[in-house]
């Protein structure tokens, strides 16, 4: 198993604190930093930045937004960062949400899967200088009734098959992510259901080896990925990432508290009250009474309420909390369920604590005796 790092940057005021901690994570042998969007910051900026100030450490989009940009632009940044960082990108994508999609970039969110199909599909198609012409459920390029030609991209990527992760919470996504890409990224995961969407994840990989297809791309890349599907259903190669919040300390239960927090957010937040994926993955997980009623006191805007009433078992069983010790057994748990990379969120007041808390969590990495 490999370790992360996930950079949050909620504010501009954010992004010094977040390239520091991008270097230190450098130095300290953290495999990749992984930089995510909402409606702020973007991640294409601060990776190309964190590029520039480190030496080894991937770095990856987790995630660029599908309804954000068109895919042959994300397919041009990509071969940017990665040419930038000399072969250290990793292009993580997500169809957001509802919310986002449509009241924030103006497009329904409608066939989220087909949609993201062929998004995929069209990125390979640039990364690999193949003349543009696409006809998909969703994408069609050039354009039938206009003066478009097909274009190839004009510039040599330095990886044509550079590694494409999908973000997935639900089981079809999760099967989707297995068939078309290289890595999952998964948000609030225990370790005790990741077998559940391993089988999901498999089922994709055996789809793509019945329909001919690789399952992803045919390459190694730094984070130890292969990338072929190898046996029907294999995940041979296949990088499997638990993003994870991490609060040290000797208080088990202090150290949640932040963690609520955040978790009321995606649970009561993120997302309509009939359509939010955070608050279903919950659900599937035998919180549904609980999740519920973290989405009414949030969305009756009782923030701290709805924080309060995260229960503390989803926290712990999603997060890495305590003294060092402690965390080096979780991400022993992580590893032996089957996940491949641990990218952490540390939380801290300032960025001095954070940094702490990324050497306490190397070193409970290197005490956990997972690592490759």
């Amino acid at each position: 198993m490999r370790l992360g790092l996930t950079l949050s940057a909620w504010d501009t005021g954010d992004l010094a604190d977040a390239v520091r901690l991008a270097v230190e994570a450098d130095r300290l042998g953290y495999s990749v930093c992984w930089a995510p969007e909402a409606y702020g910051t973007d991640a294409a900026t601060l990776l190309a930045t964190v590029a520039a100030r480190t030496e080894r450490i991937d770095i990856g989009s987790g995630v660029f937004q599908i309804p954000a940009r068109a895919p042959a632009m994300t397919a041009m940044t990509a071969a940017t960062l990665d040419a930038l960082s000399g072969g250290r990108f990793r292009l993580g994508l997500g169809v957001s949400g509802p919310q986002v999609s449509e009241g924030w970039y103006g497009v329904r969110f409608d066939h989220p899967l087909a949609r993201t199909r062929d998004y995929v599909q069209v990125v390979r198609q640039v990364l690999r200088r193949q003349r543009l012409e696409y006809a998909g459920k969703h994408l069609t390029l050039p354009l039938p009734d206009g003066p478009g030609k097909p274009l190839r991209l004009s510039v040599r990527p330095l990886r044509p098959d550079l590694p494409v992760y999908l973000a997935a919470v639900g089981p079809r996504n999760l099967e989707l992510a297995g068939e078309i890409a290289d890595g999952w990224l998964g948000v609030f995961v225990a370790p005790e259901f990741v077998p559940g969407s391993l089988a999901h994840l498999r089922a994709g990989r055996a789809r793509a080896d019945r329909s001919g297809g690789s399952g992803g791309s045919d390459h190694t890349d730094s984070s130890g990925s292969t990338g072929s599907t190898g046996s029907t259903g294999s995940l041979a190669g296949f990088d499997v990432v638990a993003c994870a919040p991490v609060v040290t300390g000797s208080d088990v239960e202090a150290c949640a508290l932040p963690v609520r927090g955040y978790a009321a957010l995606y649970l009561g937040g993120m997302g309509s009250r009939t359509q939010n994926f955070y608050n279903a993955l919950a659900a599937r997980m035998g919180y549904a009474e609980q999740a519920e009623r973290v989405q009414d006191l949030y969305l009756a805007r009782q923030h701290r309420d709805a924080a309060a009433a995260v229960p503390f078992e989803f926290v712990d069983s999603t997060s890495l909390l305590g003294p060092a010790d402690r965390i080096a057994g979780r991400l022993r748990a992580y590893a032996d369920a089957g996940v491949t990379t641990v990218a952490v969120s540390p939380f801290g007041v300032t960025v001095e604590d954070r940094i702490a808390t990324l050497h306490t969590t190397a070193e409970a990495f290197a005490a956990a005796g997972v690592g490759e």
